[in-house]
């Protein structure tokens, strides 16, 4: 009697391995290489694919918003990194929406300041991992402290000149309106700077472009040592226009620079509604700015000296233009008042 075929044995092989008669080789394509490993962001079924499509999303709304630039936005909130940077924020009394503290941080001087000055100005404190602090900072070094800034709130300039010269027209100013305008000052400093002078000299505003020129940043609040809460900060789509604007209204275009045709001592014009407009140290007023001037200022100076800081040279102005208002008697108004040296 003939032995049963054994299970797993193969009719036509003899019992040699590999793929049965009639499989047209499926079995051995099978154990075939489908070459390299796609990338896990390329695994539709993977958590990084995923990722990578929100980021894109992302990208391209940004995108859509910028006109293709890929730049942060104005109205985005700022940061203030590293614990000497953030003590000396809170010191200046920016505002702030919240203290964010790394969890376990080191506690030092500065964090003990830091904490306090957030707690007696109601600044919320908020803990954080050192992965979050670093996507909040752009991986800045920030030593486990991070002061969240909100974006400033500017005026428009034609409605702040406009009502600021009703208030005068009707006497409820004591003196004529002041302004400085701000021809391609690109240094948040020189901004926080002269806003300081501006708030000293008793100014009704300044006028920032909105492009192409610093804006009111943590840095610009900083410099300003809190004028910035006293002189309003206005923005103009376009300086030029906004100038001719004020021209309208009776205010007088005064362009401070080297090459003037009228020296600064003696001002005339500097008991009548002013703006001044100031340009960079470098450039100076742009070409189309100085044809909107009434007048061209220049400040004497050395020779020695091609020219003057643009937060100085705003400030000498300012000055000059209050002696004129006060009659020469400044000194005597000033001295010991709320305007005084600090």
């Amino acid at each position: 009697m003939a032995a049963a075929p054994r299970s797993g044995s193969s009719r036509g092989n003899s019992g040699k391995k590999g793929p049965l008669k009639g499989t047209g080789g499926l079995g051995r394509k099978a154990l075939e290489g489908k070459g390299p490993t796609p990338k896990a962001e390329d695994r539709v079924y993977h958590k990084a694919h995923r990722s990578k499509q929100l980021s894109e999303r992302s990208s391209a709304k940004g995108a859509g918003r910028s006109g293709g630039r890929n730049t942060r936005s104005r109205h985005a909130d700022e940061t203030v990194a590293g614990r000497n940077s953030v003590v000396e924020a809170l010191r200046a009394a920016i505002p702030a929406k919240a203290l964010h503290v790394a969890t376990r941080i080191e506690m030092d001087e500065r964090v003990r300041e830091a904490l306090k000055l957030a707690a007696e100005r109601g600044v919320a404190v908020m803990e954080n991992s050192k992965p979050e602090l670093d996507r909040m900072t752009d991986d800045a070094v920030h030593q486990g402290l991070v002061l969240q800034v909100p974006p400033y709130e500017y005026a428009d300039a034609l409605t702040l000149a406009r009502q600021t010269m009703e208030k005068w027209e009707k006497g409820y100013l004591t003196a004529p309106p002041l302004f400085i305008a701000l021809d391609s000052i690109t240094d948040p400093r020189n901004l926080g700077a002269i806003i300081r002078s501006a708030s000293a000299f008793s100014a009704h505003g300044v006028v920032v472009p909105a492009r192409r020129s610093a804006g009111v940043t943590a840095t610009a609040w900083k410099t300003s040592a809190g004028a910035a809460v006293r002189v309003p900060v206005a923005q103009a789509g376009n300086l030029n226009t906004i100038l001719q604007d004020f021209k309208k209204l009776g205010i007088f275009i005064l362009g401070l620079d080297g090459g003037g045709d009228r020296s600064l001592p003696g001002l005339p014009l500097a008991t009548d509604p002013v703006c001044l407009v100031v340009g960079s140290e470098g450039k100076g007023l742009s070409r189309l700015v100085r044809e909107n001037c009434d007048q061209i200022i220049s400040i004497p100076i050395a020779s020695d000296m091609e020219s003057l800081n643009a937060s100085m040279a705003v400030g000498i102005s300012l000055y000059e233009i209050a002696v004129q208002r006060a009659g020469g008697r400044l000194g005597e108004s000033v001295e010991g008042g709320p305007g005084g040296q600090s």
